[in-house]
């Protein structure tokens, strides 16, 4: 019969807790609530309204283009034509995602995301905004901000949390992690940490597991769905801080980053936030 000292038995132990707490570490859940497109294939294709101005297609194209890399996704682009008023509006488009870029003042955020859900748990459609006001300064005009804040705004329409909220620790080398350097290496936290400017193979990782089932048929996308506690889900001015409802979440250095409007029926607008310094 086989025994083991006591020893042995410790070493054991300490050995398969460490080996626990390192599986639970590098495969942490980075959902926000399972919420999720509905779709009869996979992969499936989710289009992307164009609604940006020259300065900002490539960072758009190459969004599309990582976020693509999952198994469990596509991504196809259609032009917006949008004005600069169509811009700054920025209106939801039922079953699509919708990218604006304009000049949206010192309201404090940098970039945010906005996802109406079906009380299903369904995503319904998304908004991605972008503020120039601040993209406009010497401190984030460059390729690195830019890339970083349109891909993680990009990645919560698709049903994905953050992996870190903490913004002075060193880079996981994934844009769903809040950081001060996003193209890492010197002059940061480390001299030696990666970019945080693409999605990382825990992404899409986590995105086949949100999408693991596909889903019999599709919601009928209409806004009467959303009739209620709000009039249309259009008609709120989702620029506004005022009307993204009540806070469900605070970064680790204490600013609001995850908002939820209740608009009746079990169905919700949830606004997630990147604060400008």
């Amino acid at each position: 019969m086989f025994n083991l000292s006591r020893f042995s038995r410790f070493l054991l132990v300490i050995t398969l807790l460490f080996v626990g707490a390192y599986a639970l570490v590098s495969n942490a859940d980075h959902s926000w609530g399972n919420y999720h497109w509905a779709r009869t294939s996979s992969p499936f294709t989710l289009k992307i309204i164009d609604s940006v101005t020259v300065g900002w297609n490539s960072y758009l194209i190459t969004t599309a283009i990582d976020w693509s890399k999952s198994t469990a996704l596509d991504t196809t682009i259609d032009a917006g034509n949008d004005s600069n008023s169509t811009r700054k509006r920025c209106s939801a488009v039922l079953g699509k995602n919708r990218i604006c870029n304009a000049t949206y003042g010192n309201n404090g955020w940098l970039g945010i995301a906005q996802v109406w859900v079906y009380s299903d748990g369904h995503i319904a459609q998304g908004v991605v905004k972008v503020n120039d006001t601040y993209f406009n300064t010497s401190k984030y005009n460059t390729p690195a901000w830019r890339n970083l804040v349109m891909c993680q705004e990009v990645g919560h329409t698709l049903g994905l949390d953050h992996q870190d909220e903490i913004f002075d620790n060193a880079n996981l080398g994934t844009c769903m992690d809040y950081t001060n350097d996003p193209d890492g290496g010197p002059g940061g936290v480390s001299a030696t940490d990666p970019s945080n400017e693409h999605p990382d193979s825990h992404d899409y990782t986590q995105l086949e597991s949100i999408y693991a089932h596909l889903t019999d048929t599709f919601n009928s996308f209409s806004s009467t769905a959303f009739t209620g506690k709000a009039a249309n889900m259009n008609d709120i001015d989702t620029s506004n801080p005022s009307e993204w409802g009540k806070v469900v979440r605070k970064s680790k250095d204490g600013r609001n980053s995850l908002y939820e409007r209740d608009l009746g029926k079990g169905h919700k607008i949830f606004t997630f936030v990147i604060w400008a310094d």
